[in-house]
């Protein structure tokens, strides 16, 4: 048997469990999970004794900020970041410069990413135009996105053309998206209420970090609980498959848990600042690089309840570049400043040192980052697991290393991370996109040209 690549003496994630296996990779694929006596011919031979081989982070919630806003981001460091980072395939959101939401602005970005990115990759357009959603379906996308938010203060990160929180709008585009039997990815927000809270906190002069983390969290989330309670009701109304982002109250997450007891086609996420960036000390010491969101502690451990039992579906990284003049303006004027944190380069690591402290098993993380997502978005015949057969898109670990997030490893444009200065017990060592390292040996090494369309 002659093949590309073994990885030999890890301990290797399946979705049937934890085993010792070297992985045979041939022609982009695992040809093989085989014991160490098994012989192959490979063109390549790496030691991964002592280490843990993991299925590679599919991310459907990814703002990679290109065309329109490249002084924070582009697909190319986006994709960097990714490979050092364990993700091996990268949904692009559509709050870019113009909005992607028809056919047209989908061609000019899917060729960008296969001009540049280093990652498989996929998009999720807006779904805010009537009559676009089946030939943006033609192109290959696996979900639509859309903004329950009209940003009050500035004009980003919630662009127009990407919001819609109409009711009767949202019922409408549920039924066009349901026939094409695709996701509908929803930024849940109650616009009138928070209409009215805001207004508050601004005739207070609470224009603060500390006045926008309250606010949006203010009496126990209503905005983001009533916007949840509608939209499961309107997509058992049209039978729509929905995914909910931002997922952040014990409410909502009760809520959830209840509509698929009862049957219906609802997942939802949570992002890396949920689970390891929201406290109020976060608030306090960081101001605006902390802030998305401020969690309370009731909602941050019905989170971890959440992804513990289920009923948090999958976790993604809702990467969020932005600079730090976007960002400084926020502790004397936060409604001015650009919300949203980047995280796609920790979040896997982060998620293994949680599997280090005992909050979450590693057969749990391996589903929140691959199985999951390529089940619910339609990627399971290719991805999501490290089984004979599926792609090689291969992450190898080491559980027992400590090291520190700082500054200086950042690739994003924007090159500052929140987590600098925080020591974590996991590494990543080597991500592998379809058998092709695109990180090795503490360098990103992958080409531009190799990613493709994730597609069914």
């Amino acid at each position: 048997m002659s093949i590309d690549l073994r990885l030999r003496g890890g301990t290797v994630t399946t979705p049937g469990g934890a085993v010792e296996a070297d992985v045979l990779v041939d022609d982009g694929r695992i040809v093989g999970l085989v014991s160490a006596s098994v012989p192959a011919e490979a063109a390549q031979t790496v030691d991964v004794s002592g280490k843990q081989v993991l299925p590679g982070m599919i991310d459907v919630h990814v703002h990679t900020r290109e065309p329109g806003y490249e002084h924070k981001e582009d697909i190319f460091t986006t994709s960097q970041q990714a490979a050092v980072g364990g993700v091996t395939t990268i949904f692009g959101m559509p709050n870019l410069r113009p909005p992607t939401t028809t056919a047209a602005t989908l061609d000019d970005v899917l060729a960008r990413y296969a001009a540049t990115s280093l990652v498989d990759y996929n998009h999720n357009p807006a779904a805010t135009q009537s009559g676009e959603i089946k030939a943006m379906a033609e192109r290959g996308v696996r979900a639509y996105k859309v903004y329950m938010v009209v940003d009050t203060g500035r004009d980003y990160p919630h662009p127009a053309g990407t919001g819609m929180h109409d009711h009767g709008d949202l019922l409408r585009m549920m039924d066009e998206i349901a026939a094409t039997g695709l996701r509908f990815i929803i930024h849940p927000h109650d616009q009138a209420l928070m209409d009215y809270i805001e207004k508050q906190y601004w005739d207070r002069g609470e224009n603060t970090p500390q006045g926008y983390a309250q606010a949006y969290a203010e009496r126990n989330g209503v905005i983001w609980d009533t916007a949840i309670d509608v939209i499961l009701r309107l997509a058992e109304a049209s039978g729509c498959p929905i995914h909910i982002a931002h997922m952040q109250t014990k409410r909502s997450i009760d809520a959830v848990r209840r509509a698929k007891a009862r049957g219906l086609d609802v997942t939802c996420e949570v992002n890396h600042w949920a689970p390891f960036l929201s406290t109020w000390n976060d608030v306090e010491t960081l101001g605006p690089y902390a802030l998305s969101y401020w969690v309370p502690d009731e909602g941050r451990a019905a989170i971890w309840e959440g992804m513990r039992d289920g009923t948090i579906d999958m976790v993604s990284s809702d990467h969020a570049p932005h600079t730090r003049e976007e960002k400084e303006v926020g502790w004397t004027k936060m409604w001015s400043a650009h919300t949203g944190t980047p995280g796609i380069q920790y979040y896997y690591p982060l998620l293994l040192d949680a599997v280090v402290r005992g909050e979450l098993t590693l057969q749990r993380v391996s589903e929140l980052v691959a199985l999951s997502p390529a089940d619910k978005f339609g990627l399971a015949a290719k991805k999501g697991a490290i089984a004979v057969g599926l792609d090689a898109d291969l992450v190898v670990a080491d559980l027992d290393t400590t090291w520190t997030i700082t500054n200086d490893g950042v690739l994003s444009r924007c090159g500052w991370t929140p987590y600098d200065g925080r020591t974590i017990g996991a590494n990543i060592e080597r991500t592998y996109v379809r058998g092709v390292p695109v990180f090795e040996n503490d360098k990103v090494v992958g080409q531009p040209g190799h990613a493709k369309l994730a597609v069914a």
